[in-house]
């Protein structure tokens, strides 16, 4: 049975309430106030992190943007008192400026992450956070020498049903993790006519992050043999770059399939599934906006009632957990060393989909230049 097919909500399950435990997946609260931030990269994603950003009631002083007049219009829009400017050298030499926000495309990010560090400010680094793990180490030990934290905005840790599946899986609900089994159609065109036209492996990296750091942070301590994808165009897509993947990872006693599928306008459908030892967790929706979750036990299921979305919980929460580390004088759980396997088994994914046989996690260094046209 592939992920997602045939899997109703309880239906495995008898009609028996389950008792859950207290479970905690939102964003961590602010106390007090909070530093102020400067965002660099005025893009599409800025409108959600900015929106994210007024929602926690946070100072954002300072937008920077190549193109001047984008940073203009997002603070006219959000921020109205908020200085502008086209240059990061003079954002940084903002004063107020003590939390960095960085939200370009990822080629550019490690000079600005650099430079924010070096100017003795903490940063958020939108995600994927870099296209190569040699820049990796450099950038998290100057954060260590500079008592400063650098953090990944993995936003998906604090989606609700993310989240909330992750929560279950570490509270034991559904005894040893077995099987995760990830299923997502959706409508990607809106990337036509951009950047994302020239961006590698889009589905499976640049999405596909997303689910590789999931799957990351569901199985810390134990390891995959192996990484296995391939990626394939859908007849009549308009992108140039593939819209399907499908990958799989195999460890001692444990199994991982996930299949992305980017062209299906009239048919949008989110299944996670995740077996365990002792049951079963459901997440199923139209989108990743509306989720419902389900755990099935054989003396019963239950239902972990969400709030939040995506993009709302998802950017207040990477955010927020970023805040109350620097408050709190240790390093955030999204911090840039702890994203690294999600790293490592995304990039063995495209260097496997990229060579057409299995690759073992941690071997592929960087994001590979695809064989074929790309």
């Amino acid at each position: 049975m592939s992920a997602g097919e045939g899997y109703g909500l309880g239906s495995n399950a008898r009609d028996d309430v389950l008792s859950l435990p207290e479970l905690s997946f939102g964003p961590p609260p602010l106390i007090g106030s909070s530093p102020r931030v400067g965002l660099i990269g005025c893009g599409g994603i800025s409108e959600q992190h900015l929106a994210a950003y007024r929602r926690m009631g946070l100072d954002v002083v300072a937008l920077c943007n190549r193109d001047v007049s984008k940073a203009d219009a997002r603070a006219a829009q959000f921020y109205p008192k908020a200085q502008t400017f086209s240059r990061h050298e003079d954002l940084l030499a903002h004063a107020d400026v003590e939390v960095v926000d960085v939200a370009t495309h990822p080629a550019e990010r490690p000079r600005l992450i650099r430079d924010a560090l070096l100017s003795g400010r903490h940063v958020l680094s939108q995600k994927p956070f870099a296209l190569d793990l040699e820049e990796v180490q450099p950038l998290v030990r100057l954060a260590a020498e500079r008592g400063l934290c650098l953090a990944v905005n993995q936003n998906g840790r604090w989606a609700p049903h993310l989240g909330a599946m992750r929560s279950l899986v570490e509270s034991g609900v559904i005894g040893e993790l077995r099987e995760v089994e990830v299923s997502i159609r959706w409508d990607h065109s809106w990337t036509v006519g951009t950047s994302f036209d020239r961006t590698p492996f889009l589905v499976l990296f640049d999405f596909g992050i997303h689910w590789f750091d999931f799957v990351a942070t569901l199985t810390e301590g134990r390891e995959f043999a192996d990484v296995r994808a391939e990626v394939g165009i859908s007849p009549g897509q308009r992108s140039p770059q593939p819209m399907i993947a499908a990958v799989e990872l195999s460890g001692p006693g444990l199994s991982v399939r996930m299949r992305f599928d980017g062209d299906s306008p009239h048919l949008q459908r989110d299944v996670t599934v995740l077996k365990g030892s002792e049951g079963a967790v459901v997440s199923e929706g139209s989108d990743l906006l509306k989720q419902r979750v389900w755990v099935c036990r054989s003396e019963g299921s239950a239902e972990v009632l969400l709030d939040g979305d995506w993009f709302t919980t998802g950017f207040e929460g990477a955010m927020a957990e970023l805040l109350c580390a620097v408050r709190d004088g240790r390093q955030p759980s999204h911090s840039a060393q702890r994203c690294v396997r999600g790293l490592e088994l995304a990039f063995a994914a495209c260097e496997s989909a990229n060579l057409g046989e299995p690759v073992r996690p941690g071997a592929a260094r960087s994001l590979p230049v695809p064989r074929g046209p790309s």
